[in-house]
């Protein structure tokens, strides 16, 4: 089979490195970070700019529609930049699932604003009592949709202009309904947003919604999960990137750094943990690939948790093993091992632990 890109496709991949190469550092990194919504508003605006923020949309909606093997390849080039930008969760998760779910008035009003970049909505629907990847959902809706609920965490949700709120609806009679999406603007009244930080850098909110509200959009909580599955494919093709990116930085510092008089990567026993880590990266591959190529089929989401549930794991793994060879310096933000290997933390473990992954894999979840 043949894995090569084609012209357009490297031409996204091309796009997307020369961003990280003309636009990223340790330094500025850091600084992006500490910015007030845990990014950079130049670089969200350059992104959109470059066709990078609209391109998972589709063409309607003035996107490029873009495949399995496109949305890896745009993200794996990010991650081996250590981009903080948030195309994940306001663009493959949120404005994808907008643009699924919304009545099209809705759309006529949002869509244009969120491909150009310069409005923004993120998925507010994590709860403390989720575990493992479960549905739960404590929020509720009254029969005219005002709201009422605690969302404990919200990546990339500060400075956004509108939430989607999962919550279990109320009939007037007060039955209970399932669950449905909501569109919470994020001026509504009885909103209470509290930032703090997760272990990756970036800014998270918890969201409290106290009577607060909203318009109700279509779908349920099925397209949130089928939603994901790209989403999840994205972030898979990130932690490869950033694998990669600690492996090759660790593998010159092997080179170059001596102990004894020699090089440390003339020693067997780091020459076997590398070939190991190596290994790990390749099966990553793999079967990145193999979830490219089952799109389109049934067996699409089932590789898509193979490779989350392989990935996760193997990336925190790689991390820790890069972090040893550099020794003290491996954990501190002087150098950008220490940055990527909190960034594959946050993603083994956001929306949910590979466990959860395996066990949809396996279907017993």
């Amino acid at each position: 089979m043949n894995f090569d890109l084609n012209e357009d496709e490297e031409m996204l991949k091309a796009l997307a490195e020369r961003f990280v190469e003309d636009h990223y550092d340790l330094d500025r990194r850091r600084a992006y970070l500490a910015g007030a919504n845990g990014f950079s508003p130049e670089m969200w605006a350059l992104l959109a700019e470059l066709g990078l923020v609209a391109a998972p949309l589709s063409f309607e909606s003035g996107g490029l529609a873009l495949d399995a093997t496109a949305i890896a390849t745009v993200f794996e080039a990010l991650g081996k930049g250590l981009v903080v930008e948030p195309l994940i969760e306001n663009v493959m998760v949120a404005a994808r699932l907008f643009e699924r779910v919304a009545p099209e008035a809705l759309k006529g009003e949002w869509m244009e604003a969120l491909a150009m970049g310069s409005r923004r909505l993120v998925l507010a629907h994590a709860e403390q009592g989720s575990r493992g990847g479960s549905l739960w959902v404590a929020a509720t809706a009254d029969a005219d949709g005002v709201l009422t609920g605690t969302k404990s965490c919200v990546p990339a949700g500060a400075g956004v202009d509108g939430y989607i709120v999962t919550a279990r609806e109320s009939s007037a009679a007060g039955d209970e309904m399932g669950v449905a999406l909501f569109l919470v603007a994020a001026d509504a009244p009885g909103i209470t947003r509290t930032a703090w930080r997760t272990v990756d850098g970036a800014l998270a909110i918890s969201l409290e919604l106290n009577a607060t509200p909203a318009v109700r959009l279509g779908g349920s909580a099925a397209d949130v999960a089928d939603n994901e599955t790209l989403a999840s494919l994205a972030r898979s093709a990130e932690a490869l990137g950033i694998m990669q990116l600690l492996f090759d930085a660790t593998l010159d510092y092997l080179r170059t750094r001596q102990q004894f008089g020699t090089p440390l990567g003339s020693f067997q026993a780091i020459q076997h943990r590398m070939a190991a880590q190596y290994a790990a990266i390749e099966q990553a591959r793999a079967l990145l690939n193999l979830a490219i190529v089952s799109q389109g089929s049934d067996r699409f989401a089932n590789a898509v948790d193979g490779l989350r549930a392989f990935i996760a794991p193997a990336s925190v793994e790689l991390g820790h093993e890069m972090i040893q060879f550099h020794g003290g310096m491996g954990v501190t933000d002087e150098l950008f091992i220490g940055h990527g290997h909190k960034r594959l933390l946050m993603l083994s473990r956001w929306p949910n632990d590979p466990q959860a992954a395996l066990d949809r894999f396996a279907k017993v979840a």
